[in-house]
């Protein structure tokens, strides 16, 4: 049937943009980016990125010491082997926090009771509590801290 002359021009255009767009592509080559075939059986994860940390929350105030005296000592054990041990060798025993260490356990020893300590042996029992043995000097008298404390 019969085109006006605008509608013609409109034909012709599009049928040309077509077909250069196809010259183009395959003047260029086709790009083959995303169609290699792996045959490895592993997978290695592109390089990004990598900006360094930003610190959005530094900390102005020091951390504040959680193990004080209250918190390092536990309480005293009063089983038939430490009620011994109280006896014979003037050591007493105390379930500690687990995390203190030996310097602590005996400042701790030394501030709540008014004593001094000549050794604090320590081990970790298989319920995963801190026992420490704190032998007392010749001075102190285990029996007298024992009563004290509340232990006898």
């Amino acid at each position: 049937k019969y085109l006006s002359l605008r509608s013609r021009k409109r034909v012709t255009m599009a049928g040309s943009g077509k077909a250069t767009s196809v010259a183009k592509s395959l003047t260029k080559g086709i790009s083959k980016k995303g169609t290699r075939i792996h045959t490895g059986v592993h997978f290695y994860r592109g390089k990004t990125v990598d900006l360094p940390r930003s610190n959005k929350a530094s900390k102005s105030v020091p951390k504040k010491n959680t193990l004080d005296k209250y918190s390092v000592i536990k309480y005293p054990l009063t089983t038939e082997s430490s009620m011994k041990l109280i006896e014979d060798s003037n050591t007493l025993v105390f379930i500690v926090d687990i995390k203190s260490n030996k310097r602590q356990i005996r400042s701790a020893v030394g501030d709540m009771y008014n004593i001094e300590c000549d050794k604090v042996n320590t081990l970790i029992t298989p319920k995963g509590l801190k026992k420490a043995y704190v032998k007392l000097s010749k001075d102190y008298d285990a029996l007298d801290v024992a009563n004290r404390v509340g232990v006898i």
